[in-house]
């Protein structure tokens, strides 16, 4: 057999040669002509995989290593006897640990104290309960919307969206591009949207690009009705708005759940699933090379403000402002930026150590880190 891979997928080199021949390419770059005699893709979000690619293949099976499947066009798969599968899950922690970060940094920016806010989470799927958990670790209130599970399970833990918009002090994403359909996410944070958020507060999205109006967002920034935002996808990525872009909080290149760990979970579940489907012997494969974290022991400082304490443990496991400050740097570079980005590991591959009030310990331990007595 033969499977036709994007070259940036971690961990996937040598796991499949044994038992089918295996292509590497640039993901965007990947055209019919490479397609046509595979039996089976591993992609990334960059490859559509649509009619254009797949007409007169021989392809019969797509995995994505990723979340979200916006890319491929599952109507003409399903059409077209292709079968075809996602990484549900595979990097919900690693967009958490970026949440994470996203508010401590903006709790430090702008002095206020976590325990005090509203977080309104938009979207609750697999990642959004992650956001949620560690929403709660960290102290604050939370209120939740999901109008698919809403109508499966009742409304009883959910609040409807006008209601969320209201309350929030800082809304964050975590929705799946639909542009029709029962619940449609293109542009929901629209002029509407945002004119209706409480004045001053915060906007987040790491969902995708396109779920944001761009110019909506500016203009809620521009007229203040926004005190500020943080923004890791963009509408038509990678010629990204730089106007917007140095208007953000921070702003990074789609990058929230490129953890290692993120990554080695979608690579795992791919690999599996085309084992799964062409009857090869790789059972419940995970990759045995994920590298552990150069400094994987964290001290803890207790100076008495507990978001610039907690900040300066998450900033050692992961930095947001590091990756924020690249692309401000080189937006021109934002597919290079993806393509190499750093090692990071989530938090549970940390151990924290030294002196910390009984708060900051509670919270570290809620978050995932390991603690050293």
């Amino acid at each position: 057999m033969k499977v036709v891979a994007d070259d940036k997928i971690p961990f996937l080199k040598g796991v499949l040669e044994p038992y089918a021949e295996v292509v590497y390419l640039p993901g965007a770059k990947t055209a019919a002509a490479d397609v046509h005699d595979a039996d089976a893709l591993i992609t990334r979000t960059r490859t559509k995989c649509h009619a254009a690619l797949l007409k007169d293949s021989n392809v019969k099976f797509i995995a994505t290593a990723t979340i979200g499947y916006d890319h491929i066009d599952t109507e003409y798969l399903d059409k077209n006897g292709i079968a075809w599968t996602n990484a549900p899950g595979c990097n919900s922690g690693s967009v958490a640990q970026y949440l994470t970060s996203a508010l401590l940094n903006l709790a430090v920016k702008y002095k206020f104290k976590l325990h005090e806010k509203t977080l309104g989470i938009i979207g609750v799927g697999n990642v959004g309960t992650k956001v949620a958990k560690i929403a709660d670790a960290l102290g604050m209130k939370v209120i939740l919307n999901d109008p698919p599970r809403a109508a499966k399970e009742g409304d009883s833990q959910f609040t409807s969206l006008g209601a969320l918009i209201k309350e929030a002090d800082i809304i964050t994403m975590h929705v799946p591009l639909a542009d029709d359909g029962d619940y449609p996410t293109y542009y929901l944070a629209d002029n509407e949207f945002f004119s209706r958020m409480k004045q001053g507060a915060f906007f987040i999205n790491s969902s995708r690009g396109e779920v944001c109006d761009g110019e909506a967002l500016i203009y809620a920034l521009s007229s203040g009705k926004l005190s500020g935002a943080v923004l890791d996808v963009w509408e038509n990525e990678p010629d990204i708005d730089q106007e917007l872009m140095k208007m953000l909080d921070f702003a990074t290149p789609h990058i929230a759940g490129y953890s290692t760990d993120g990554k080695a979970n979608g690579t795992a579940m791919s690999v599996n699933a085309v084992a799964d489907l062409f009857n090869l012997p790789l059972k419940n494969w995970y990759p045995d090379d994920v590298p552990s974290p150069p400094n994987s022991i964290i001290t803890a400082v207790d100076s008495g403000n507990f978001e610039r304490d907690l900040l300066t443990v998450v900033s050692q496991s992961y930095n947001l402002a590091e990756d924020s400050t690249r692309l401000l740097n080189s937006p021109s570079t934002f597919e290079k930026q993806r393509g190499d980005y750093p090692l990071r590991r989530e938090f549970y591959a940390y151990s924290v150590r030294g002196r910390m009030s009984p708060a900051l310990r509670k919270t570290l331990s809620g978050l995932g880190f390991k603690i050293q007595e």
